[in-house]
């Protein structure tokens, strides 16, 4: 995934694939989304970038799934 910000015209690109765009969606007036011929989505442009999605704060955050009782075996073990 890209995230790219064009600061001339307050503008985030957020690509999730190299896919062929097949299809753009408004799905309001400032954003729109990309899609392929699957319907699968390609990218999003967000216009007025810095006050629909509260530029130019970004953070990514990876969630692993985890088992129900490794939390409980975590606790136990730090008891310990």
């Amino acid at each position: 995934m890209k995230v790219k910000y064009f600061s001339d015209t307050d503008t985030a690109l957020v690509e999730f694939s190299n896919r062929k765009v097949s299809e753009t969606k408004e799905i309001n007036e400032n954003i729109y989304i990309d899609l392929d011929s699957a319907g699968n989505l390609v990218a999003m442009t967000i216009e007025h970038a810095r006050k629909q999605a509260s530029l130019p704060s970004l953070s990514y955050e990876q969630i692993e799934k985890r088992l129900p009782n490794e939390a409980l075996q975590r606790t136990a073990k730090s008891r310990r």
